[in-house]
């Protein structure tokens, strides 16, 4: 437990950004999860729509700073790359 003035209110900030990043990290995941069992399922229309809702959910969440931008980058192209072996 921390005795310092300034670490305890860094304690008490950190919590509430933790439980705020958590909304957008935790959306993010459940649609690349819902995309990847869209994609899997083999149907094109739905597929693509889910894939897109993830796009958007990592976009958001990357441009919060909640995950490095980088990081959004590679699992949206991992995503468009299966999707792409629905497509074609």
């Amino acid at each position: 437990m921390a005795n310092i003035k300034s670490q305890i209110k860094r304690n008490r900030q950190n919590e509430k950004h933790r439980i705020h990043n958590r909304v957008y990290r935790g959306t993010a995941r459940t649609m690349v999860a819902k995309a990847l069992v869209a994609i899997d399922s083999g149907v094109e229309e739905t597929a693509s729509e889910a894939t897109l809702k993830a796009i958007r959910a990592l976009d958001k969440a990357a441009g919060k700073g909640i995950i490095h931008k980088n990081n959004a980058a590679r699992r949206k192209s991992r995503l468009m790359k299966k999707l792409s072996t629905v497509t074609a």
